[in-house]
């Protein structure tokens, strides 16, 4: 690869400009906040999302969407999920139909409920239908930028595309699979915030190992019915993109997901936690998207039901709790 262009700063985004460094000549990292931008610059460090590690020479932040997209051969977003359509309504007229484009986004769009390459396919639409892929797996951005051996997945429905990418990610310690089940990949990745908040949750209430590993066994099945019901495929939901992200943020002290559960589970508000933190928490708003989804498609999934009613009811963690518990009994 020559020239990618990698929409978005934060953690993710940066740590991806890092791993992907050693594959391509050269990255423009866009970066919305200009005092981030004037950072980057002058230290090459981004102390706001991803302080201790330096961005290779070859990363030219950059806080102008033109600059950032000229020549690029490859266009790789990685904003939240509530933000990526105005992106690309913005770059709408900069873009090239011979580009290829990636989303590194997990969740859905509140409004619409549509997945990510959804949306930015809609948005795209009107002047080009784009090459297009999502790139999923179970990652921490800081594991990533460090260099420890991470495995993903790069789903497209075209599989030569996918392949074609497969091949220009790799690295010694970034290894990708390949995927054309764009709805299962993207639904896994999505939704597994929902189920990793209520993980937290438990462990801030101190309910032990059981609780945890039965939650996160309960809460793959109700991901796979879901996706499943979207047209995704069975197996993977078994595979990196959901079984794969789902052990990683309901158990991973990096996640911010679990991290935000564990604060309500020890009787923080919502409102308290938000404000603590710069980071975007995908599973709040993915919550209200998932049940809405789940509704549409007469999937029943109690789990997601109970986070929605303690992120926008009030409920109490362990009123959520007992009313899991305390469900009609049925085969598994």
């Amino acid at each position: 690869m020559k020239t990618i262009a990698i929409i978005g700063a934060g953690g993710w985004g940066t740590a991806l400009s890092i791993a992907l460094a050693r594959n391509a000549n050269v990255i423009r990292l866009w970066v919305f906040e200009p005092e981030l931008h004037e950072i980057l610059c002058r230290s090459r460090v981004n102390s706001m999302y991803l302080p201790g590690f330096f961005i290779p020479e070859n990363v030219y932040p950059t806080h102008d969407l033109e600059e950032a997209l000229r020549d690029a051969e490859l266009v790789l977003t990685a904003v939240p999920s509530q933000f990526v359509r105005r992106v690309y309504q913005q770059m709408l007229p900069l873009l090239d139909p011979e580009q290829t484009f990636v989303s590194a986004t997990k969740g859905l769009e509140t409004q619409t409920l549509l997945r990510m390459s959804e949306v930015i396919r809609e948005t795209i639409a009107p002047r080009f239908a784009p090459r297009l892929a999502a790139l999923s797996g179970p990652t921490f951005a800081r594991e990533v930028a460090h260099g420890a051996p991470t495995a993903v997945v790069i789903a497209s429905e075209d599989a030569g595309l996918a392949r074609q990418l497969q091949k220009q990610f790799s690295t010694a310690t970034l290894r990708l699979y390949t995927n054309t089940d764009v709805v299962g990949v993207e639904l896994g990745g999505a939704v597994k915030n929902v189920i990793a908040i209520a993980a937290g949750m438990c462990e801030g209430m101190e309910l032990g190992s059981n609780a945890v590993a039965a939650l996160i066994t309960r809460g793959l099945s109700e991901i796979t019915r879901l996706a499943c019901a979207c047209g995704a495929r069975r197996e993977t939901l078994a595979g990196l993109a959901g079984l794969g992200d789902l052990v990683l943020t309901c158990t991973g002290v990096l996640s911010r997901n679990r991290s935000a559960g564990v604060e309500l589970g020890r009787g923080r508000s919502l409102q308290e936690i938000l404000a603590s933190t710069r980071m975007v928490i995908e599973g709040i708003h993915t919550t209200a998207a998932t049940l809405e989804l789940a509704r549409q498609k007469g999937v029943d999934m109690p789990i997601a039901e109970q986070m929605h009613a303690v992120l926008y009811r009030n409920r109490p963690p362990r009123e959520a709790v007992r009313e899991l518990m305390e469900r009609s009994l049925k085969p598994e």
